[in-house]
This record gives structure tokens, sequence and C-alpha cells, in this order.
């Protein structure tokens, strides 16, 4: 009797555990999908310091859909004006749509070539690196249109993606397949250098995630659905955290765009090379 009733505690305990560590990384997740941090970094270390098991790293990508889906809905008026200005060939929605699609070629193609060969490394080392590298190259980035010639007005103006900078950041957007090196910081510093300001160049990167996130995610549960039971929480806890994702996410959506009108990124370019050393000296 005594062992039964063990077991009955350490199997709540368990499911507890599940639930607490879904909920973290599902706030890990929404903390840094869209910041130029890398979320995928952040979710991979986390995961490894609780022990998650996620061998497929499926809960890594789909729980994605949830950040992905609070931009969707934290965007759905403009979209919904896109969408009306696509039916009645407005210009200017037209022209963004076109400079969308651009933006989103190469990174498609890059990523399906990757997940279907080699696949995606997630090295700790090779995290530290680009963590690290990549707060650098903001810094760098942040310091350089401080002093050169830009359009640094607080709106955010669509109008300024051009399609050769739309396809400029489309293939910085490629780089971030390596963990660490950061979807949202790749596009955006691309977009920078280019001469989009911050705020364009911030809702940018929000536009262009959502089709393709929500074509990972899609893609891992169709590939790899399988693997699903083997994650900690299983399908429990893949959704609990997804729905975690999707109410931090939503929240730092609008701070963010909130921040970018008064200030630059420089704060987080100091916050990579911290945490890319810091993983570097444990490695």
């Amino acid at each position: 009797m005594s062992i039964f009733l063990c077991g009955e505690a350490f199997h709540s305990y368990s499911i507890y555990m599940y639930v607490l560590e879904s909920i973290a990384l599902g706030i890990v997740e929404g903390i840094t999908e869209f910041l130029p941090i890398s979320s995928t970094a952040h979710l991979l270390v986390a995961e490894k310091l609780l022990n998650f098991r996620d061998d497929a790293e499926i809960y890594t990508v789909v729980i994605q859909l949830g950040a992905i889906l609070a931009a969707s809905w934290f965007f759905r008026s403009t979209i919904l004006d896109l969408a009306r200005g696509l039916v009645h060939r407005n210009t200017a929605s037209t022209n963004f749509m076109k400079a969308v699609l651009i933006g989103l070629i190469p990174a498609g193609i890059v990523g399906l070539i990757v997940e279907f060969t080699v696949g995606i490394p997630s090295s700790l080392t090779l995290i530290g690196w680009t963590l690290l590298l990549g707060g650098i190259a903001l810094l760098l980035t942040e310091r350089h249109i401080d002093t050169k010639p830009i359009d640094n007005e607080a709106n955010v103006d669509f109008g300024s993606i051009s399609l050769k900078r739309a396809l400029i950041v489309g293939l910085s957007q490629c780089l971030a397949i390596i963990p660490g090196v950061s979807r949202s910081g790749a596009t955006i510093v691309s977009g920078l250098l280019s001469g989009i300001n911050r705020p364009t160049a911030t809702a940018f990167s929000f536009y262009l995630s959502i089709p393709i996130m929500l074509a990972a995610s899609g893609l891992k549960l169709i590939t790899d659905h399988d693997e699903i039971g083997k994650v900690s929480g299983g399908s429990a806890g893949l959704l609990i955290g997804t729905t975690t994702a999707f109410v931090t996410a939503f929240v730092v959506v609008g701070w963010l765009l909130r921040y970018v009108q008064k200030h630059d990124y420089k704060p987080f370019a100091y916050y990579r090379i911290v945490v890319g050393a810091v993983i570097l000296l444990f490695m």
C-alpha cells in the first residue's frame, strides 16, 4: 500500500514538474522570439538546464507557433487591411506583399534544404559563439547608423521597403537557421544597414516571421508528429508551452514596438555578448 501511495505521489509530482517546465519554456519563448537575442538559443539552453527531453527538437520548433499566433493577432487589423488592399489592387498593399514574398523566398529554400539534408545543429559551443558574434555585429550596426544619414523618423514606413531592401533582409534571414544567430536579429540588422528606420525594420521582421514560422511549425508537426509522445510532458506539455508563449509574446510585441520609437538595440547587443561569453566559459 505504501509503495502504491509513493508511486502515485511521484506520478503527481512528475506531472506538476512537467507543467512548470512547460510554462517556464513558454515564457522564455514568448519573451525572446521577437527580440534580437535568439529564441532558439534560449530554449535549447533552458531545456538542457531543466533536463527537458526533446530529442527531435519538435518542442523547440512548435512552441514558436504560440508567439507567431500572438504577432498575427496583434497585427490582425493591418493584415486584414492588406488583404483588402490586395483584393482591390491597392498599390501600397501590393508592393508591401511583394516585399514580404521576396523576403521569405531565400530562407524558405535554404530552410527546406537544411531540414532534409544535414539538419539543424544545436551545439552549446556554437550557440555561445553565435550569440557573442551576433551581439558584436548588432553593436557595430547601431554605432554605424548613429553616424550615417538614415531615415530616423519614429513611425513605421512600409513604403521605404524597396524590393532590393526586402531581398537583402530575406538573404540575411537565412543565417537564422544557425541557432543563436536570431531571425529577428538578422532581419533587423540587415534592415537597418539597408537604410530602413528601427520601427519599420522591427515591424517588417514581425511580418516576415508570421508565414515562415507557421510553415516551419507545420512542417515539423507533419514530419515528426510521432516524436511528440517522447517530449517531456507530451502533447499536454506542448499545448501548455504554446499557450504560455502566446500570452507572453503578445505583451512583448506591444512593448518592443513602443521601445524602438525612442531607443536603440545596444542593450540587447551587450546582453548577447555577456550571455555568449558565459556559455563559452562554462563549455
